[in-house]
């Protein structure tokens, strides 16, 4: 019976080994399928000093990948052709840090792009892209350093309000350049030293809307005038030719000499 029984555990281990092995693939498969895992077909995913890293560097992009691990810490998406960055783009990434989308072709930015990710981010570079404006709520609440070098900027109010609320990174802020302005002598220099400068964008703003507003005005005040003087030149002329209406009717006098005469005729 010893015998017997000794025979018959290399089976029972055997069989303990496969269900161990089984579920080694089983729990492998879900680990690899799961969300926080699961790295982007275009995209090199690793770990680097205990952070969660994706490279998509150099990959002829046009969009951000919707599939990005939501443990990613670090996001790389440079020298790619990514044109928009949209509302909720990273809204699943609560543990980003750092974000990279240099030398892109962005030219919009939606007011919601970096919606979910304004605690957690740390730095954003979006130097060398297309961009010219931004809606001053696109960075709301946003702490990050932030890089804006080398975008055809158009100075005007708008972008004086989101610099202002931005930190920028000083080693690039200097390169943060007016390609364009409100007002063209100031097209070609850095927008930090303009603003140093004591000029103030909104000014223009303000005063470009006064005098559209005065513009407004005079025209609907001269529709009123040519109105007037339309109205009073019409009514002359009616009364004119009302004048000349009565003019023209027989007088009471002469009515009565016209029936004298017809009676001393009868």
């Amino acid at each position: 019976m010893q015998d017997l029984a000794a025979s018959d555990m290399p089976w029972k281990f055997n069989i303990f080994d496969g269900f161990g092995l089984l579920w080694g693939l089983l729990f492998g498969l879900f680990i690899a399928s799961a969300p926080g895992i699961a790295c982007p077909t275009s995209c090199h995913c690793l770990e680097k000093s205990g952070m969660a890293v994706v490279q998509c560097m150099s990959r002829n992009l046009e969009s951000i990948p919707p599939d990005l691990p939501r443990d990613t810490v670090v996001l790389l998406l440079a020298s790619n052709h990514i044109t928009h960055i949209p509302n909720h783009a990273f809204k699943e990434l609560h543990y980003l840090q750092e974000l990279d989308l240099s030398n892109n072709d962005i030219e919009t930015v939606d007011l919601g792009a970096f919606q979910g990710v304004s605690d957690s981010l740390r730095v954003l570079d979006l130097a060398n892209n297309r961009i010219q404006s931004v809606p001053k709520e696109a960075f709301a609440r946003l702490r990050a350093k932030i890089s804006l070098s080398n975008n055809p900027w158009h100075c005007e109010c708008t972008l004086q309000e989101v610099l202002r609320e931005l930190r920028l990174d000083p080693e690039t802020v200097n390169e943060v350049v007016c390609h364009t302005a409100v007002q063209d002598e100031y097209a070609g220099k850095p927008v930090i030293q303009v603003l140093d400068s004591g000029i103030n964008f909104c000014n223009f703003h303000h005063k470009t809307t006064d005098v559209a507003m005065f513009v407004t005005m005079f025209g609907w005040f001269t529709m009123v005038i040519a109105y007037v003087i339309y109205y009073v030149r019409h009514n002359q002329e009616d009364a004119r030719r009302h004048l000349e209406y009565l003019k023209s009717l027989p007088s009471s006098s002469q009515i009565s000499k016209d029936f004298d005469t017809i009676s001393t005729v009868l």
